[in-house]
């Protein structure tokens, strides 16, 4: 959705620009009549009311021509009304000249100043061109709002769609995360049932974070990192002793912002394809900050023969996690996936530009 910095900061832009052409005509229009101290009343009401004519223009066109006409393919009637106003404006400003009589005020009020009190309302052309530029101004203005307001629009319906999609992401997530946690818990009922019940207990904390900050769209490195070491204790219980697992997390707070549930799959594909029940093998797991950006690499043996999978849903944790860091951090982040057959690794390296 739209930020509530970017709207302030859109409606502050229009109210400079509207005070700027509302201070412009004033400017226009009656300092001229400041050059002496005094002047008929008659000649500032005229004054004011050419300003108050400009204005009504201004508007006019912003709110009612623009949009209604201009907008609606009807721009033949449009530029035959702009024609129009643009000529009646300065023949009515001179009409209102003679009606009031206000060449004769002005040399009655001051007869030996010709020079000091040379007020003669602005001339017909000028009349005319500070029309057109009043009419230009709102064209302009109300075309570069629509545009802002249809790019707005068109963003506003992409974080939607994006947000919809991230829902649908995560939910397909938690299903597979739920599916493989609970066949760990049943393989370790059949052998050991203590270790069973504390695999229960570590797994209702787990259920806590997923079913509570899923719902948000950013959580915390901490509370994700924490998310994983449960799922590593979790995993550890029915692992046999020549299999090495490592966690390796930085210090300190690590309140930074992050989307939930995206680098737990990766340390779930470790932990479903880099072990084995008879060789020996290990995952590395590794999470740095490094400035503005974060780091994230989970590393483990690659075995000559891969294991056969043991559920549907394989594939859709990483297959999702590329998804969604494509959706929520487009262009802030790399993800190299090699298998390294020399080390016998299969190595994961996340980076995210943090800023």
């Amino acid at each position: 959705m739209l930020s509530l910095s970017k709207i302030t900061r859109l409606r502050s832009i229009i109210f400079s620009v509207h005070f700027a052409v509302l201070l412009g005509l004033l400017v226009f229009t009656c300092v001229p009549l400041t050059i002496t101290a005094s002047l008929p009343i008659q000649i500032w009401t005229k004054q004011l009311v050419l300003y108050a004519t400009l204005v009504g223009i201004f508007y006019l066109h912003l709110r009612v021509l623009v949009p209604r006409l201009l907008y609606n393919n009807r721009g033949g009637i449009f530029a035959l009304l702009v024609f129009l106003i643009c000529i009646a404006v300065p023949v009515l400003n001179h009409q209102a000249d003679k009606l009031m009589d206000l060449p004769g005020l002005l040399h009655r009020f001051a007869p030996k100043r010709p020079v000091d009190v040379r007020y003669t309302p602005v001339g017909d052309l000028s009349i005319m061109i500070i029309t057109m530029i009043v009419i230009g101004i709102a064209i302009i203005i109300s075309v570069t709002g629509k545009v802002q307001a249809d790019l707005l629009k068109e963003k506003s319906l992409e974080n939607d769609r994006i947000a919809g999609e991230l829902a649908v992401l995560r939910s397909q997530i938690n299903p597979h995360f739920f599916f493989n946690v609970l066949h760990t818990i049943y393989g370790l009922t059949e052998i050991d049932t203590d270790r069973a019940r504390e695999a229960i207990y570590t797994l209702s904390h787990m259920m806590r974070y997923v079913l509570y900050e899923t719902r948000h769209q950013v959580t915390t490195l901490e509370k994700e990192l924490r998310l994983i070491d449960s799922y590593r204790q979790l995993m550890q219980l029915r692992l046999p002793p020549h299999v090495t697992v490592v966690f390796n997390q930085p210090a300190g707070p690590l309140n930074i912002p992050l989307s939930p549930m995206l680098l737990l799959p990766f340390v779930e594909n470790a932990f479903k394809h880099g072990i084995s029940t008879v060789q020996p093998s290990y995952i590395y797991i590794s999470a740095q900050l490094c400035q503005e950006s974060f780091r994230f690499e989970v590393r483990n043996t690659l075995f000559a023969e891969p294991a056969k999978e043991t559920d549907e849903g394989s594939g859709i944790g990483l297959a999702n996690t590329r998804r969604r860091l494509e959706l929520i951090y487009p262009g802030k982040y790399k993800l190299n996936v090699k298998e390294d057959h020399e080390l016998e690794e299969f190595r994961i390296e996340l980076q995210i530009t943090l800023t």
